[in-house]
């Protein structure tokens, strides 16, 4: 029989930031066992796509080259519904960690925790899709004494999430959330209208930042500011306002109509050089002022509005002063008063969002054990 202190770990999706995570699964794991007042660690699911690797009776998988293992797996794949059978028949607590951006998985998160399976995810579509999904998810966590931590669905490793959580449990009246919250975003803008010199052409910073790996494979998946608008409805709904969706606020995106329907996002890079001119109008506009424009989102909690789109920022602005592929996340308070509290740093990246998850997992394990 499992040890009162036995916690069973099961992961959802092995890509970029879950083989990020179970490494550090891995190094927390062995850490938690060399304290005998901690508790065990047992992960006994992995699965990816068709591929899964499980103990069907609840022994834990060994550590060590999982994503191989998993690879060369032959088990049959379990469907999410028998998953979560199978999580909920385990002897002892369970924490379901899904790393992927999975509607149908996140669909399933009210069935999951009113099982008492709790979840560690950086899966944005579970907290930014429909409000009644949103209602289900921390009803059914409330009903159960599951647990539900979800830390990098916003600024991956930042403690964007915890840090208006804390603003808002200890009776701080947030006023305004302003900030950078797409490192591709931030990346593209940093590059295309320096705060010195004059940045290149916009299709070519786009078409850069594809070959670094800053955006999707398409990015008009970036460009459309539906990430942005999805992190901005968590906020939101967190700050007491709610937000049906992520596109029943205003929401600019950068594509143009007319390279909306292209077939792929290749030809969508091929054909962007002939727009240029309007986003290079847009960038003198600003320059005029003595401004940079940068793609932002806003929450004004006492007008009750959210926005998302491009903005002139003075030179000396810390928005506008930010480097590379950081988000910046400006919360305006009663307490704060005129100088905001600022959360700043590396927006995304496997190994920074895997970190927001681990840091999840170990919160979790503190109110479970």
């Amino acid at each position: 029989m499992p040890a009162p202190k036995d916690v069973y770990i099961a992961v959802i999706g092995a890509g970029g930031v879950g083989k990020c995570f179970l490494s550090q699964l891995e190094v927390i794991s062995k850490r938690l066992s060399a304290n005998p007042a901690s508790p065990t660690l047992s992960l006994i699911l992995v699965s990816r796509s068709k591929m899964i690797l499980y103990s069907p009776e609840y022994v834990a998988l060994p550590h060590g080259d999982i994503s191989t293992k998993l690879a060369a797996s032959t088990q049959e794949p379990l469907p999410l519904p028998k998953i979560i059978d199978f999580l909920a028949a385990a002897p002892s607590k369970v924490i379901l960690v899904d790393n992927t951006s999975s509607q149908d998985v996140a669909d399933q998160y009210p069935q999951v925790l009113s099982r008492g399976i709790s979840i560690v995810t950086p899966n944005k579509k579970a907290f930014s899709g429909s409000y009644k999904l949103w209602q289900d998810i921390f009803a059914a966590a409330a009903s159960s004494g599951a647990k539900v931590y979800h830390e990098s669905s916003v600024g991956a490793g930042l403690p964007v999430i915890s840090t208006l959580k804390d603003l808002v449990d200890t009776g701080d009246s947030v006023t305004k959330i302003e900030g950078v919250f797409s490192g591709t975003m931030s990346f593209l803008f940093n590059s295309f209208a320096p705060t010195e010199g004059s940045g290149g052409k916009w299709s070519a910073e786009v078409k850069k930042a594809k070959e670094l790996g800053y955006t999707e494979p398409d990015p008009r998946d970036d460009l459309n500011g539906l990430d942005v608008a999805r992190k901005l409805t968590i906020l939101a709904r967190l700050a007491g306002l709610q937000v049906e969706s992520p596109t029943s606020f205003p929401v600019q995106s950068l594509i143009p109509k007319e390279l909306e329907s292209v077939g792929s996002g290749d030809e969508f890079l091929q054909r962007l050089p002939e727009f240029d001119a309007q986003m290079e109008e847009t960038k003198v506009a600003a320059e005029k002022e003595g401004k940079v424009v940068r793609f932002v989102g806003s929450i004004d909690v006492a007008k009750k509005e959210v926005k998302v789109g491009l903005e002139k920022f003075d030179r000396s602005h810390p928005i506008a002063a930010l480097k590379g592929s950081d988000n910046i996340i400006s919360f305006y308070t009663k307490r704060y008063g005129a100088n905001p509290l600022i959360v700043q740093g590396a927006g995304a990246g496997g190994e920074v969002t895997a970190m927001g998850v681990t840091a999840d997992l170990l919160k979790v394990l503190e109110r479970l054990t």
